[in-house]
């Protein structure tokens, strides 16, 4: 039995195979270049590109069950479609998906649109798949680490309406107890959705005062200005990435991205516990940082 993980040098990809390799599970990662992978013990690195159907054909032949992450690309929607059509022919019937909480509503935003489309393959063929539905990811934060020691300032406009950010290796714990329970069973398991998120709607000033609890220095929110975050992304990004996620922030304000006390209930059970807080990753990044 083999489990094929791709975007599996991301940051949700590589925690998956570093800890389905802990589990003694048999992993093939996926690379464009394999040359320049770093993978655990026993993981075999298989080179293969989702838009090249020859290589994906080869990668896809043995493949018990699937693990598939797309980044957000131009041709995401196509590299997933083709991806999921070769598992269809090679006859792989344990498929775990990853798409994004609230996919089949913010239908403007493009990236959320392309994994609501896969989504929808997936149920009218009746694939045996799991779809995970992640919210914001608590670690994207990270990368407010200059304007909070800096400026003191959480920069990223997300609102007032509240989103259930959620911790990463939350995800990569249901990921991976989702992709074995696949693995392991004896026939194909019947589809599921999964929406993966954190205890605790936050509002920017929420989590601007998480910060300067965490930090113990003043924390200020930057505020909601979309137009500002857009042209200074597109300064330093494509264009239609700033785009994109202007238009998720934009739903972020006017609808926020709220996790459902059956969400929240559910991810309590499947954890064995109540997901990371905010709060507990602020604190321990703040620490690290304090530390060097």
């Amino acid at each position: 039995m083999t489990i094929l993980v791709t975007g599996s040098t991301g940051a949700i990809g590589s925690q998956i195979v570093k800890r389905l390799a802990q589990e003694g599970a048999n992993v093939r990662a996926l690379a464009r270049s394999p040359e320049k992978v770093q993978v655990p013990s026993g993981v075999s690195v298989v080179k293969g590109d989702m838009t090249d159907v020859a290589s994906m054909r080869a990668v896809l032949g043995g493949i018990d069950t699937l693990f598939l992450l797309n980044a957000v690309v131009p041709d995401e929607v196509t590299q997933a479609l083709i991806t999921l059509s070769l598992a269809r022919d090679a006859g792989i019937e344990r498929i775990v998906y990853f798409s994004v909480l609230n996919a089949d509503r913010f239908t403007n935003v493009p990236h959320f649109a392309g994994k609501y489309t896969v989504e929808r393959m997936i149920e009218e063929f009746d694939l045996p798949a799991t779809i995970l539905r992640p919210c914001y990811f608590t670690q994207n934060d990270v990368w407010q680490k200059d304007a909070l020691l800096g400026k003191g300032i959480y920069a990223m406009p997300v609102g007032g309406k509240g989103v259930s950010m959620v911790d990463t290796r939350d995800i990569t714990d249901i990921a991976v107890s989702r992709l074995l329970q696949r693995e392991n069973a004896a026939t194909p398991l019947p589809r599921e959705t999964i929406e993966l998120v954190g205890p605790d709607a936050l509002t920017g000033a929420g989590i601007a005062d998480i910060w300067t609890e965490a930090l113990g220095k003043p924390v200020n929110y930057g505020g909601d200005d979309l137009d500002a975050f857009e042209a200074q992304l597109a300064s330093y990004s494509p264009g239609w990435v700033a785009r994109d996620l202007r238009l998720m922030l934009d739903r972020f304000h006017s609808d926020g991205m709220a996790a459902s006390a059956a969400a929240v209930e559910r991810m309590t059970s499947l954890l064995g516990r109540p997901p990371r807080t905010y709060g507990a990753f602020a604190f321990n990044i703040a620490s690290q940082w304090k530390n060097g």
